[in-house]
């Protein structure tokens, strides 16, 4: 059996690009996957094919669901990786919004499955989103930074270029299998505090969604995602302030972040902050931010 799998073919779309973004080790705070189905629920896509999880899962590490239907009881729902196209009349281009697990194994593969269906349906561009960890503090601005294969492309949208060398994810295998096939891509990657890994991130899914709209050109009403960002940050604040030590490191991280260059100090166990975070949280009622 074929790995992917097509409802149907999507026909006729404008320069279409496609964006990508996995759960997983390229996705702290869940900020990019949860970005890409924002945007996908936003514009109203439409599931078009999914690619099969058999050859490329590890079900121990990442485990099917059971699912209560209504008509039909428990159901199975396995890790697949769907599909979406979203036609944007007033936009400059369609889009194509591919959402789902790092996969475990076959990354040559599945990548090469990617930019096969990709040079099928004529996608112009290929973008992924990703989230990393970082020493920032959550009161700033989310830091988004890139590389695309037109570095103008860079400069364009004001983006700090990525030096990054070191382990890879699926992210960089994609970008590999384009650049081999002469597929144009861009990587975009929110930085998010390391200290509130756990929680989703919606702030970082919103600085993903704005610089993809001006990747892209396309416009997407984000003030669910806004409300959200306001809500988190919110909520943040509150168990920052509930425990002095944990308020003294944000403000070393704010100091940090303002000097140039950065000042040099000791951090505290990020895992036992992040620890105290989630306990407050608990004690708040089970709320989490976001």
């Amino acid at each position: 059996m074929q790995p992917l799998r097509w409802n149907y073919r999507p026909d006729h779309l404008r320069a279409p690009a496609l964006v990508c973004g996995f759960q997983g080790w390229n996705d702290a705070g869940d900020a990019a996957s949860a970005a890409v189905s924002f945007a996908a629920q936003a514009l109203g896509a439409r599931e078009f094919a999914t690619i099969d999880p058999e050859e490329f899962y590890d079900f121990q590490a990442t485990r099917p669901r059971i699912k209560l239907g209504e008509q039909q009881g428990r159901m199975i729902e396995w890790p697949e990786v769907r599909l979406y196209e979203a036609r944007i009349p007033r936009a400059p281009r369609d889009l194509i919004l591919l959402t789902g697990h790092e996969p475990s194994f076959r990354w040559r593969t599945f990548t090469g499955l990617i930019v096969e269906l990709a040079e099928a349906i004529g996608v112009q561009l290929v973008v992924t989103l990703g989230a990393l960890l970082a020493d920032v503090p959550h009161t700033r601005p989310v830091s988004v930074t890139g590389f695309a294969t037109d570095p103008a492309l860079v400069a364009r949208l004001g983006l700090t270029e990525s030096s990054y060398e070191g382990p890879t994810g699926i992210l960089g295998v994609l970008h590999d299998a384009c650049r081999t096939a002469g597929l144009p891509s861009a990587s975009l990657w929110a930085a998010v505090p390391h200290y509130i890994s756990a929680s989703p991130n919606p702030k970082a899914s919103l600085a993903l969604i704005r610089k993809l709209e001006g990747l892209v050109g396309v416009v997407i009403d984000a003030r669910e995602l806004e409300a959200g960002a306001t809500e988190y940050e919110r909520q943040v604040n509150l168990a920052v302030a509930h425990d002095p030590d944990v308020q003294a490191f944000v403000e070393r991280l704010e100091a940090a972040a303002g000097a140039e260059p950065p000042e040099r100090f000791e951090l505290p166990s990020g895992e036992a902050i992040e620890r105290e975070l989630q306990r407050f949280l608990r004690q708040r009622g089970g709320e989490q931010p976001g």
